[in-house]
């Protein structure tokens, strides 16, 4: 499973022979699980087409500002581009391109991409073996690299203009391999299993009815994949959800009740590091489940009820060494009741959600939780996406490990 699964990585080409390759690094980009998008200098196009760089990657290729037509003229934005990606990298980095980034002449849609991102930048060099040592490029160098900005070596080998020695641009599988290793080296979750649990039960009246509740699974599937994308390997048990996932490091186990999703987690319990029990689960179920559709005949009906197992509670009582954290959605009492539930649950931490929050509950794309641990120091957070609470959770655990 390679850690650029899921990555959105940004391709700027700029015009040398070597972007030829680029179409191998597109291919070697999709195959590990990467999302591309490709922005070529126009000298890049006389090496390489976008028609090709396009159809490997499956996304329209930008290299100018505007793409205009008899009816109809776009303004490709720098700014959105840069703020889309995990990470840029520009290959062929040519002796120009380099000095252009390094000066901030801002001439082209590729620099002003380069000097609006907010990710980690690579940069793969390729020119002839005077050009790669001259001073001026090794200025270029020492400045990129003082802005943060990290660089792929040229290998040494035969050249376009005939010569051989360093300059030839890194090989397209060097290149993924000299990122994933990089990326790897940074992941604070590299090496820890994690299961996270999504999405609403289904407790069964009949083949056709049931008791549920409005949890999308949202949530759940946020953490999961902050989770991955910070090294770990993870299990997502997930209740019934239109929510997809796409990333190899995510298992997903797809569940319908609370007895399945309870018989999951303990699957797979004695195996994980974290548990992250972001599902709403059903607290009661119908004692007998009818066989055939129930008729409407009478004007009232009543179901007897009995109690689900409780999910957390049961890892709980045979925790070992495992990093228990809970969810407790509270309409009253909800720092009391939050306690109580690390008491009687054996629980490392709790995500406290309250309906009384604007802005948090089922449905929503934010939320507002309040952190207790088991020491009960509460620690309230603002209004978020729920993909920066998913982060906020994934740096608790973080904490857990390292600090």
């Amino acid at each position: 499973m390679s850690v650029l699964s899921g990555k959105k990585i940004l391709l700027g080409i700029s015009g040398g022979i070597a972007a030829y390759k680029t179409a191998t690094l597109v291919r070697l980009f999709i195959k590990a699980g990467a999302h591309v998008q490709v922005i070529m200098t126009p000298a890049s196009k006389d090496f390489i087409t976008p028609l090709t760089l396009s159809t490997l990657s499956k996304n329209p290729v930008y290299s100018s500002f505007y793409d205009q037509s008899e009816d109809n003229e776009k303004w490709n934005s720098h700014v959105e581009l840069g703020l889309w990606a995990d990470l840029m990298i520009i290959a062929p980095a040519t002796a120009n391109t380099l000095s252009k980034m390094a000066n901030g002449t801002c001439d082209n849609l590729l620099i002003a991409t380069y000097l609006s991102a907010k990710c980690p930048v690579y940069f793969a060099p390729a020119m002839d073996l005077d050009m790669y040592v001259h001073p001026s490029t090794l200025e270029s160098f020492h400045k990129l690299k003082l802005f943060g900005n990290i660089m792929i070596p040229a290998e040494s080998g035969e050249l376009a203009s005939g010569l051989s020695g360093e300059g030839r641009m890194s090989e397209p599988e060097n290149i993924v391999s000299f990122l994933e290793a990089d990326l790897e080296s940074g992941l604070p979750l590299k090496g820890k299993k994690i299961l996270v649990t999504a999405g609403p039960t289904y407790e069964a009246i009949d083949p056709v009815r049931f008791i549920g509740n409005h949890s999308t699974g949202k949530m759940g599937f946020d953490i999961a994949q902050s989770a991955a994308n910070l090294g770990a390997s993870v299990i997502l048990v997930a209740g019934p959800t239109h929510f997809k996932i796409e990333n190899s490091l995510v298992k997903v186990v797809s569940v319908v009740s609370a007895q399945e999703m309870h018989d999951a987690c303990h699957q797979y319990y004695d195996t994980v590091d974290v548990v992250i029990a972001a599902a709403a689960v059903a607290d009661y179920r119908p004692k007998n489940v009818a066989l055939n559709k129930i008729k409407k005949n009478t004007d009232s009906f009543t179901i007897e009820l009995e109690k689900t197992k409780d999910i957390l509670a049961s890892l709980g009582e045979i925790k070992k060494n495992q990093f228990l954290i809970g969810f407790a959605l509270e309409t009253e009492n909800e720092i009391e009741n939050a306690k109580l539930k690390i008491q009687k649950k054996n629980l490392d931490l709790i995500v406290l959600n309250s309906l009384q929050d604007e802005g948090a509950g089922f449905g929503k794309p934010t939320n507002k939780i309040t952190f207790i641990d088991s020491n009960f120091k509460v620690e309230p957070m603002e209004l978020k996406s729920k993909e920066a609470v998913a982060n906020d959770i994934l740096n608790k655990v973080i904490a857990h490990f390292y600090e």
